[in-house]
């Protein structure tokens, strides 16, 4: 199996463009996926230097509607008109990021909901014996601070995003299982413990943002959600893989508490999956 990372926040060592968006190219016995757009085209033309042919890709996996994670949908589309489009149909519906006065859209594109390839799911689904996907996160623990700005538009009115849109990747492959999310809305300790109602043990690896990432100073009570956040994965069997929405600062103080256990993945570069993978 590889997992390269076709997008992220912040500049690899291969030569990679870098903006605000998540991206994976995943390549396993029988299937190539493409794990989000980013937000633009530059996933694609990243793929274009890392060797990534994206005609070959034959399932994109969308993990919620924020257009940082599906605005590159369209310049895939015109590369590759036959590959199937999973997401959530909640995805389609109107997000925005609401403080202080401000509001700003942050959902997709509203005409990617329309694309003749997406399959727009209401729930789990299982595709084969190597990918299926799970939803239905309904914990808080540890609920990332940042996702009360973070609102849904329905008649005119704004509610909070309760992130049902939100959807998780799990991949099997010589009996080890590695787990992927976009973001982790719903934060990613109340994520792994619905995977294991369902699995019953912790994944292998996990590939995830943390959405702990903010543009000004963090507060008291954030610095002890992070540390406590990060201590509680430490306890996990499972490899974490990080980058996207968790925050260069947020990562430094998981780091120094998880060690080995944490790994960022910047723009470009490839997953060092562990033995066996």
């Amino acid at each position: 199996m590889r997992i390269i990372n076709l997008v992220e926040n912040t500049e690899g060592s291969r030569h990679c463009l870098f903006e605000h968006g998540l991206s994976f190219y995943v390549e396993t016995r029988k299937h190539k996926l493409l794990v989000d757009t980013g937000a633009s085209c530059i996933f694609a033309e990243n793929a274009r230097i890392l060797g990534v042919d994206l005609t070959q890709i034959d399932m994109v996996f969308i993990s919620h509607g924020h257009y940082d994670h599906t605005d590159g949908l369209p310049a895939f589309v015109r590369e590759n008109p036959d590959a199937k489009i999973l997401m959530q149909k909640l995805a389609k519906e109107a997000y925005y990021h609401k403080n202080k006065g401000m509001e700003k859209y942050i959902g997709m594109d509203p005409g990617i909901g329309g694309l003749l390839q997406a399959d727009l799911l209401e729930g789990d689904r299982e595709i084969d014996d190597e990918i299926s996907l799970f939803t239905n996160v309904t914990g808080r623990k540890s609920w990332p601070a940042g996702n009360r700005e973070l609102k849904v538009k329905k008649n005119g009115e704004f509610y909070q995003d309760d992130f049902r849109h939100e959807q998780y990747l799990v991949i099997t492959q010589n009996g080890k299982r590695i787990l992927m999310s976009g973001c982790a809305h719903n934060g990613i300790l109340n994520i792994l413990e619905r995977y294991r109602e369902i699995y019953g043990k912790d994944p292998d690896a996990v590939i995830s943002g943390f959405h702990m990432r903010k543009k000004s100073g963090y507060t008291k009570e954030d610095i002890e959600m992070i540390k406590e956040t990060a201590g509680q994965l430490k306890k996990s069997s499972s490899i974490f893989y990080t980058g996207h929405c968790t925050g260069e600062h947020p990562y430094q103080l998981m780091k120094e508490i998880m060690g080995e256990k944490l790994v960022y993945v910047h723009s470009g570069d490839e997953v060092p999956l562990p033995y066996g993978c």
